[in-house]
């Protein structure tokens, strides 16, 4: 079969970044992740991955997991509930999540990004695609009502003025009471790199991330937004080999774990 050009630039491209460092997980034998569709996407691009963004990393393959044990954890609270998945790019969680057949998916995101998706995953009755931004409300419209919701933002916020997340995530507490809203963040530091144009290799500059907060700064910053019932915060891991070492120990200082990317869950009032 001949491989598909992406043809994917700006934040994007950053689907291919993700997508590389799981898929290094993926074909691993003592991988974080088991995902046959991960590695069929993977192999079928024509993109050199390397050249862009070095050798895999287990970061993002961390971060997924903890997408999915909450979303397991979901699914088993409420069978028929509803997940939205805001700029899932090439994601595959509903390929690794066993649900009873009750669930409703939404994946929401560009329209360049949802042509990529549905080369290798099609939608139907109960897994949707809807071609819009994140901050188009319109998507709202596409969850029916008076089921449980969970809503995750992988690899999105950090991207968006921080106004325009407050305001996303202000509007969504009001549309969806109750609902759970799973994202993750980067730190001012490393957002104040990207806006200077930060080489993760000479062939790719990660893109601007204008929004960048400390941990500390989470939860006041959530409760000033929206009506927030309960925040709780993950950690990123790295697990293997000396990096994995040396990000544990130094993780445990207060000044460095104030300092590093996290994860936080959310449920509206």
């Amino acid at each position: 079969m001949d491989k598909i050009a992406p043809n994917l630039t700006g934040v994007p491209e950053t689907m291919l970044w993700t997508l590389h460092n799981r898929a290094g997980e993926a074909l691993r034998e003592d991988g974080l992740l088991r995902d046959e569709k991960l590695v069929e996407i993977y192999r079928a691009l024509d993109y050199d991955y390397e050249a862009s963004f070095g050798a895999a990393q287990p970061s993002h393959a961390n971060r997924a997991l903890v997408f999915d044990n909450a979303l397991r954890a979901f699914l088993a609270a409420y069978p028929d509930g509803v997940i939205v998945n805001l700029g899932e790019g090439l994601e595959t969680h509903r390929f690794r999540i066993a649900d009873t057949g009750e669930a409703l998916w939404i994946t929401v995101d560009l329209p360049e990004s949802i042509a990529i998706r549905e080369r290798f995953i099609e939608p139907d009755a109960r897994h949707r695609h809807v071609s819009l931004s994140a901050l188009d409300r319109r998507w709202f419209d596409e969850v029916p009502p008076g089921r449980p919701v969970f809503i995750t933002a992988q690899g999105l916020f950090m991207y968006l003025p921080p106004e325009e997340t407050a305001e996303l995530i202000r509007d969504m507490a009001r549309r969806f009471p109750k609902a759970s809203l799973l994202f993750d963040h980067v730190p001012r530091w490393l957002s104040k790199a990207t806006l200077k144009g930060h080489a993760l290799t000479p062939n790719f500059t990660i893109p601007p991330m204008p929004w960048g907060i400390n941990r500390s700064e989470i939860e006041p910053t959530l409760r000033s937004w929206a009506a927030i019932e309960t925040v709780e915060i993950f950690d990123y891991r790295v697990y293997r080999g000396w990096r994995g070492r040396l990000f544990g120990w130094l993780s445990r200082l207060a000044f460095i774990r104030e300092r590093v990317p996290a994860i936080t869950r959310v449920t509206f009032a």
